[in-house]
């Protein structure tokens, strides 16, 4: 088997009824995929469906929308609407009875570039993953890993070194050069990490790549003789792998990321990272591209990130005028909004977050991104440039880092409504919470954290009382804070349902029902993935639930998630969505 992109593959999304270019059929390798095309745009409709869950608590339950102009104009029964003399021209479309409209799903911390560039190739995880390329059972084991890794690798076709996705040592074993050297001694093979932060090469990548020791030495975040590159290490090796940027190569993965979110019922991304790889024009080019040329129901708002600026030598005014400039291509689906990120401390994957007392029980240490005074730096110019302001923070050491530069920027600069984000919070202490939500901040989390990670780091890292306590989100939701559920794709799937799932019954990858007081309640699971999500976004009164005047973004979900409960919510199936009054069914 072989993964390269079929460069004739192009993703097009399916109207639910028929039409002429309904009949276009999008492949990967032979295989369609699955995605749905827009309909074209109907004016003056009224969307019936057995129910409407609005998220809007003045009106939280109804049978009928009507639409216009991509806009929602009415929001009630269908008796209530057709008796409304405005509304009497409004044709009504009934395709949606027996299913479930929910708001739009939001996540609010993706990377369109990494799954653009990772489902180019196999993955191999811990965890199983369903994606557009196929499917991908997980390995919990070191024998299991090394088999499943030798088939995939004797299978592999093509000139491209082999790539896969998902290795981690936790669950895998020490996988480094020597080893991948020993079962692979002629064909160049790499193992990226579960958390995208690290990449480990064999002698035959290593020559393949033409990379020398000379070119490494002096890097803090690279070891040479285990092959392994790390966090800014990885970044400097990021111009080696052009190969993966090839246009036609990345389209076809853009297309992927495109696919999965539409499977997951996204209407609306904000992307975590524009120039993660250190060329932010061509990737932005490149998404605008395939968002454009699939006609893909789905909008991106693109996020700067402090680390693209820093390893090109800009300072934090050349890095806003450059933004300013991007700004000027912003489409209506591909944007760059008024968002800004800043990097606190190291992966959550790697055991890099930044950990306090007692820190990590076998040692090691966390690892800033960059020195905190640079990042505070940064932080305090964007803040007063009025730009809403993210931080990846991981660990409790981080999270009070993060605290101490909130507090000196409303004192220095005071910002009601700042909504300054912590993105990831894979942990943090109650009175960090409580103090955080003091301060105005808001939290966008990832809870899959807890459901993959927990158990393994229990034993290894950070004993039973942390580890259970992972992404303490009861803490959260019992605060009062506004709180946000993303998938970071790929460190959990594209899947806003899974999320909620994840949040609302905390078990472990290995069935483990650990940190149970730290679970979240369904009605704010949803909410995390819909208007607390638009709220961190700060597109509240655009998208989130369904109300006159927003966008007609619906997920068209066929069962009530009311109805069904918590245990079952990742199981339910989704049967497309509606992006700005336009159908899109998944095929």
């Amino acid at each position: 088997m072989s993964f390269p992109v079929n460069n004739q593959a192009r993703l097009l999304f399916r109207p639910s009824k028929p039409s002429v270019s309904a009949m276009r059929c999008a492949l990967f390798l032979g295989v369609s995929i699955g995605l749905a095309c827009v309909a074209p745009l109907q004016a003056q409709v009224i969307f019936t469906a057995e129910k409407v869950i609005t998220m809007d608590p003045g009106l939280p339950v109804a049978t009928a929308v009507a639409v216009n102009e991509g806009r929602v104009v009415a929001v009630g029964s269908l008796a209530q609407l057709q008796e409304t003399p405005a509304l009497a021209e409004f044709a009504v479309d009934t395709q949606f009875e027996g299913k479930v409209l929910t708001p739009g799903f939001i996540d609010p911390h993706v990377h369109p570039t990494l799954p653009a560039v990772l489902t180019q190739f196999p993955f191999l995880a811990p965890d199983d993953w369903e994606l557009p390329t196929g499917s991908f059972p997980g390995a919990l084991d070191a024998a299991t890993f090394e088999d499943k890794l030798k088939k995939l690798v004797d299978a592999h076709e093509g000139d491209l070194p082999f790539i896969a996705w998902g290795y981690h040592p936790l669950w895998h074993g020490d996988v480094y050069r020597e080893q991948l050297s020993e079962w692979f001694p002629d064909q160049s093979v790499m193992l990226w990490h579960r958390s995208f932060h690290e990449l480990i090469l064999n002698d035959a990548a290593v020559i393949e790549l033409g990379l020398s020791e000379a070119e490494v030495q002096d890097l803090h975040e690279a070891d040479w003789e285990q092959g392994h590159f790390w966090e800014n290490g990885l970044k400097a090796l990021v111009p080696k792998l052009g190969f993966l940027f090839e246009p036609a190569r990345f389209l076809g993965g853009m297309e992927n990321f495109l696919a999965m979110a539409h499977r997951g019922g996204v209407t609306t991304a904000l992307d975590m990272g524009t120039g993660i790889f250190g060329n932010p024009e061509q990737e932005l080019a490149l998404i605008r591209r395939a968002v454009a040329d699939t006609d893909a129901p789905l909008r991106i708002v693109m996020t700067p990130i402090i680390t693209d600026f820093l390893a090109r030598g800009r300072s934090p005014a050349e890095a806003e005028q450059e933004i300013d400039h991007w700004r000027e291509s912003n489409s209506h689906r591909v944007m760059i909004d008024r968002h800004f990120k800043l990097m606190m401390d190291g992966a959550i994957y790697s055991g890099l977050a930044q950990m306090g007392p007692p820190g990590y029980l076998d040692g090691h240490e966390g690892q800033w991104m960059a020195p905190l005074d640079v990042t505070n730096a940064w932080g305090s110019h964007f803040w007063k440039a009025g730009y809403k302001i993210h931080a990846h923070t991981n660990g409790d050491a981080s999270a009070a880092a993060l605290i101490d530069m909130l507090k000196a920027l409303q004192i220095e600069h005071p910002r009601p409504d700042h909504r300054l984000t912590l993105e990831h919070f894979a942990y943090a202490t109650e009175e960090q919470i409580r103090q955080f939500g003091a301060l105005g901040g808001v939290i966008s989390a990832n809870p899959y954290y807890h459901y993959i990670l927990s158990d393994l780091y229990g034993d290894a890292w950070l004993g039973p009382d942390r580890s259970a306590q992972m992404v303490p989100l009861g803490s959260v939701e019992r605060a009062g804070i506004p709180l946000a559920l993303h998938s970071d794709a790929p460190m959990a799937p594209l899947e806003p349902l899974t999320l909620a799932w994840t949040a609302t019954n905390r078990v472990t990858i290995n069935g483990s029902a650990t940190g149970q007081e730290q679970r979240i309640s369904l009605d704010a699971a949803l909410r995390g993935i819909t208007i607390d999500a638009a709220w961190v976004m700060g597109w509240e009164d655009e998208i989130g639930s369904i109300r006159a005047g927003k966008r007609a973004d619906f997920t068209v979900l066929e069962q009530d998630p009311y109805a069904v409960g918590v245990k079952k919510l990742r199981d339910i199936p989704i049967w497309g969505t509606v992006f700005e009054g336009r159908p899109a069914k998944i095929d």
